[in-house]
């Protein structure tokens, strides 16, 4: 898979994906991460990238022409483009599985205010947002975006059952919770059925504790599934 980002900022980039699992993914040749400086592309002598909005209001937006050109020189017929904005859709794991399956991703970061929408209209195929927040650099949010969908490239982890049997995999309830040694710490110990050998209750066990922890902090994913 080629991943490649458009940003302000590479150095928020190129430092988290060259650490564990996504710095093994790419000397394994699994993934293939690519920083564009969209700097580069600047207006004049002082790499102009932003100018006021049209119509007023406040802050900035990233003007149109270094991001036509840099897209014009790194797009391909395959390549999905994302555009990373609070105003997208809510990014989650259903998502990231399906853009796994993607050969070419290329991520626009967004900064100050936006983009001008021109950008969105003509080249992207979809927006997304991590969050119901606002961060001060979308480039956080690419790195958010990009860990979430290597992790899921067969190979990435060392059990490639981590990503199917985790929270938000295929039972669409959290994980129950985990314990490992010692079986007492502090006076605080591993549940008894843990430490049973009885393989078929501990599935049991996991399912109601997996539901449980489903019920009192996402409860809305039960809505979900009712749905």
């Amino acid at each position: 898979m080629l991943l490649e980002v458009i940003t302000l900022f590479p150095e928020l980039i190129t430092v988290p994906m060259r650490t564990s699992m996504m710095g093994r993914a790419q000397e394994k040749g699994l993934a293939e991460v690519r920083v564009h400086d969209l700097r580069e592309r600047g207006l004049g002598r002082h790499r102009q990238v932003d100018d006021t909005p049209y119509g007023g209001g406040q802050g900035m937006l990233l003007r149109p022409e270094p991001l036509f050109e840099m897209l014009d020189v790194i797009d391909r017929p395959e390549a999905r483009i994302v555009y990373l904005t609070p105003g997208g859709r809510r990014f989650d794991q259903a998502t990231a599985q399906r853009l796994a399956l993607e050969p070419h991703l290329i991520l626009i970061s967004g900064h100050y205010e936006g983009v001008d929408h021109r950008v969105v209209e003509h080249w992207v195929d979809e927006e997304i947002s991590i969050g119901d927040y606002v961060l001060t650099n979308g480039a956080i949010a690419a790195v958010v975006v990009m860990d979430a969908i290597v992790r899921l490239i067969p190979g990435v982890l060392g059990d490639d059952l981590s990503a199917v049997e985790e929270s938000f995999g295929s039972s669409g309830l959290l994980e129950a919770p985990h314990y490992t040694k010692p079986a007492e710490y502090r006076g605080l110990k591993v549940p008894d059925m843990l430490l049973s050998g009885h393989h078929g209750k501990i599935a049991e066990w996991r399912a109601q504790q997996a539901l449980e922890r489903t019920q009192v902090n996402r409860p809305d994913l039960l809505e979900k599934k009712r749905e």
